[in-house]
């Protein structure tokens, strides 16, 4: 997550320099509504996080360890950073962002700064153990909020415009949260809640967003 604000802050000049012209700016506005998903999927995750051996997430892990007890991939580690290429990539490509780049990347870094600092705060705070017994850091996934905070950057600049593209960027940050599950990094409940934490960050960035930035 941290090289993810690394590579921003070295690119940031770069994207100054080179936006001459605003594409077009069309703030979120915020509503109650936006808000549901990701507070169930907090209040969710939060909710099965009993350690009692029959709960659901430890019957989740417990079918996992029955059926794919060596499953073990690292494309977990990169796969969370695929929407934020997408994010400038799809542009590359001729499709038209909500925001210009300059505003786009300043919303990113506060996204990922607000979805990082939650994260680790409850991790720190929770110390709940991981489904492999590694650390006492498994709540929430920060892998999980990281691809969900993106997916949610994706959907918001190109979804008006580009239908597919939610159920894309959405699918794509399950498959995230699939992973860190079956690689036995974290239980379901984990999932969930960084799924929440990570939309409702980047719905916090958009709305508190002024575009002081590039005006004319």
């Amino acid at each position: 997550m941290k090289r993810s604000l690394i590579v921003l802050y070295i690119f940031l000049p770069f994207f100054v320099w080179a936006q001459k012209d605003s594409i077009y700016h069309t703030p979120l506005k915020f509503t109650p509504r936006q808000t549901i998903i990701p507070a169930t999927l907090i209040i969710a995750g939060s909710l099965l996080t009993s350690p009692d051996p029959n709960s659901f997430k430890n019957k989740i892990r417990d079918y996992r360890n029955m059926h794919y007890p060596n499953f073990k991939t690292t494309i977990d580690n990169y796969l969370e950073f695929t929407p934020l290429a997408f994010s400038y990539g799809f542009e590359l490509c001729g499709m038209k962002p909500r925001h210009d780049i300059l505003q786009r990347t300043l919303i990113i870094a506060k996204s990922q700064l607000i979805a990082n600092g939650i994260t680790n705060i409850i991790k720190y705070t929770a110390k709940n153990l991981r489904p492999d017994g590694s650390t006492y850091n498994s709540f929430p996934s920060g892998h999980t909020s990281q691809a969900f905070s993106m997916a949610t950057i994706l959907s918001v600049e190109y979804g008006k415009k580009y239908k597919w593209v939610p159920f894309a960027s959405y699918s794509l940050a399950a498959s995230v949260g699939i992973l860190r599950m079956l690689n036995n990094r974290h239980y379901v409940c984990d999932v969930l809640a960084g799924a929440g934490i990570g939309i409702i960050s980047t719905k916090i960035a958009y709305w508190t967003h002024r575009y002081s930035w590039n005006k004319k």
